[in-house]
């Protein structure tokens, strides 16, 4: 197929479509409304479901309830909104359907502003709601990324009954770039539903699907199943890109569009002399820990850049445990970090390791 000229949000919401969306269930806020807009005109043409619900915890409990029912379902938000959605969130991983959600990060805590940001890494990693549970976690870096990781995000939630998260920053939600559309796939009839979704018990035992476990044992095994569920995704869910690495004596490490900026840090750095590479997870959750790892044991040292504190950064530093230094270099509020700011971050560096 052609590559056509999409925006961000709008390329998410069509990738959706895609994958064989039938249900979405959302609210509006900066800097994603445009999924919302795209998803309102185009789902109802196509025969399927669409509501902008009152809040977004009325969306996520939709979202659950149609989840339930074993359709394909998405919502999705920014991070004041995200917050908002984490007990729902809870309740879908602990009973095991499958939803997808967005979240374009903008710049907080609170309100904030609608500026690009990497704030919600902790958010979404750190289990997007109480309990013992990680949703998968996808981090696109570019436009056609973006759309390869939504069709990606639904046949990974369908695989393993769980939660697929597709974060990025506001900035990739209204960028435009060229990509090209997977093709349409057909939307999953009523009567293929999988066999553990609630649609109605005739001629079988009725279905229960619940997260209210009252009896500490019951749940306690509940437990323990979700967690071996768990060590399945990371075992064999893990994605990362790398660039440069080959001969890397410097490492950076960056997710989402700081990735992408860091790959001109890299060929700039080379041009000086100083041979740099990129690490860049493409999966937060499971964390390419391993890979990190191994390239710590051969480079002199590491440098994490994000559009944050440094939340990354600690999920890094457990990874090298301590093989190389790691240093780090970010922005607050939604300032993005520019080429020539990181470049001498990584000179320094240099120098000192």
């Amino acid at each position: 197929m052609a590559r056509e000229l999409w925006e961000g949000n709008m390329a998410i919401a069509e990738a959706a479509v895609r994958a064989g969306l039938e249900a979405f269930f959302g609210y509006p806020i900066t800097p994603q409304t445009e999924i919302l807009e795209y998803l309102s005109r185009r789902l109802p043409e196509l025969g399927r479901v669409f509501l902008q619900a009152e809040s977004e915890v009325a969306s996520i409990n939709m979202v659950y309830g149609a989840a339930c029912a074993g359709a394909r379902v998405m919502t999705s938000s920014s991070s004041p909104g995200i917050s908002l959605m984490q007990e729902g969130f809870s309740y879908i991983a602990c009973s095991e359907v499958p939803a997808v959600v967005v979240n374009l990060m903008r710049g907080g805590p609170g309100l904030g502003n609608v500026a690009p940001s990497q704030g919600d890494y902790f958010q979404a990693v750190k289990m997007a709601g109480h309990g013992d549970f990680h949703p998968i976690v996808l981090a696109p870096g570019s436009i056609q990324e973006a759309i390869d990781l939504t069709i990606l995000a639904f046949d990974l939630a369908d695989r393993y009954r769980t939660l697929a998260m597709i974060v990025a920053d506001g900035s990739l939600g209204q960028m435009m770039e060229p990509a090209e559309m997977p093709p349409m796939r057909p939307v999953r009839p009523p009567g293929e539903r999988p066999p553990w979704a609630l649609t109605g018990a005739r001629g079988r035992l009725p279905n229960v699907i619940t997260s209210l476990y009252l009896a500490e044992e019951d749940l306690e095994q509940v437990n323990l199943r979700l967690q071996a569920k768990l060590r399945r995704i990371a075992a064999n869910e893990v994605r990362w890109k790398e660039y440069a690495t080959d001969d890397a004596e410097l490492l950076i490490v960056a997710f989402g569009t700081v990735g992408r900026i860091c790959q001109t840090v890299v060929r700039e750095a080379r041009a000086k002399g100083l041979k740099a590479g990129l690490l860049r997870p493409v999966t937060l959750w499971p964390f390419p820990s391993t890979r990190i790892a191994e390239l710590a044991a051969r480079v002199r040292g590491m440098l994490v850049v994000e559009m944050n504190a440094g939340q990354m950064l600690e999920d890094v530093r457990l990874a090298v445990e301590a093989r190389c230094p790691v240093r780090f270099y970010g922005r607050l509020g939604g300032m993005i970090p520019l080429p020539d700011e990181i470049l001498p971050q990584l000179e320094a560096m240099d120098a000192e390791v």
